[in-house]
């Protein structure tokens, strides 16, 4: 099914991202379907060229676009405007708390245009509002885990029910580390290397605890111990133990668990009494910081080990 985001959404969605946006005209277009992710700014179609003219994006109206209206005789700007709204133009913001003059506010109502005015300056307001169109049309996918923040990496614990993926996120959040979800994350592909984990609007900030119940991290723990989402950037699957199963005890070659097409460093913690779990998942977040500098520990040591038998080789 083809995802849909209307403008009345991000009107909506002003309560997560401050667009500043106030509606002057063309209020019962706000239904129209937002079908492109890229906005357009109509500088040249302004100036009378209309080949290739992205109508089907949000029209941004920079301070350039203003200005340059403003020059123009009233009889210029009709004509320029009664071609520029013979498309069928999703909607029309003016930045910089610029107003669009008498003239367009007309024709903006008369064809249900959506036209809004923010205080933003203009890439910044296109940064926003890139971001929010972005992450509705992100390809996205539920998975049951826990998402928590550990040293700024995102680590999503992921194993059997009854492993004990929640109490090893209730320890990590006792230490000082952030939840971001339980039970079920909502992951979404921002772009082709980069997965973006949250929890749902309805258990947001909860988890469940065997023995105890639901739990409201936030008001337990405080607002520091949360947040509403986070980059993934390792994947930590917890498993009970299994003496017949081999575990890798090197860490050399990088293991890898695909979501979306994007491959994430990947581990495997086996889980027995006696295993301080919690304490396992903060190093391999530090171990990932460092990989992400370019320094691998296991690849080192062993190149290292390498060079003495070659060495040792040699002399005998």
């Amino acid at each position: 099914m083809k995802k849909q985001l209307r403008i009345r959404d991000i009107l909506e969605n002003t309560q997560k991202i401050d667009l500043q946006l106030t509606l002057i005209a063309g209020r019962e277009g706000l239904d129209k379907a937002i079908t492109a992710i890229e906005i357009n700014r109509p500088g040249l179609t302004l100036a009378g060229f209309f080949d290739y003219f992205a109508y089907d994006r949000i029209q941004i109206f920079g301070l350039g676009e203003t200005a340059y209206i403003k020059q123009l005789s009233r009889e210029r700007r009709e004509e320029i405007y009664a071609r520029f709204f013979s498309y069928d133009i999703i909607c029309c913001v003016y930045t910089h708390n610029e107003y669009p003059d008498e003239v367009f506010i007309e024709y903006a109502k008369k064809h249900k245009v959506p036209t809004f005015v923010t205080q933003h300056p203009t890439t910044r307001f296109t940064s926003l509002l890139t971001h929010i169109v972005e992450a509705a049309f992100a390809e996205s996918i539920t998975l049951h885990g826990t998402l928590v923040d550990v040293f700024g990496i995102g680590i999503l614990l992921m194993g059997k029910s009854g492993v004990g993926k929640s109490e090893t996120a209730l320890e990590l959040i006792e230490r000082g580390h952030r939840l971001i979800a339980d039970d079920l994350v909502e992951i979404k592909k921002i772009d082709e290397s980069l997965l973006m984990g949250s929890g749902s609007e309805l258990i947001r900030h909860h988890m469940e605890i065997r023995g105890i119940g639901i739990l409201n991290v936030r008001d337990i723990f405080g607002i520091r111990s949360v947040r509403n989402r986070k980059r993934i950037e390792l994947v930590a699957e917890l498993q009970e133990w299994d003496a017949n199963t081999h575990y890798d005890r090197l860490g050399i070659e990088e293991q890898v668990y695909t979501i979306l097409d994007i491959e994430v460093p990947y581990i495997i913690v086996p889980v027995r009494p006696g295993r301080n779990i919690p304490i396992i998942i903060e190093t391999a977040a530090l171990n990932q910081r460092l990989k992400k500098m370019g320094v691998f520990s296991a690849q080192e040591l062993d190149k290292r080990i390498q060079e003495w038998i070659s060495r040792e080789n040699k002399n005998t």
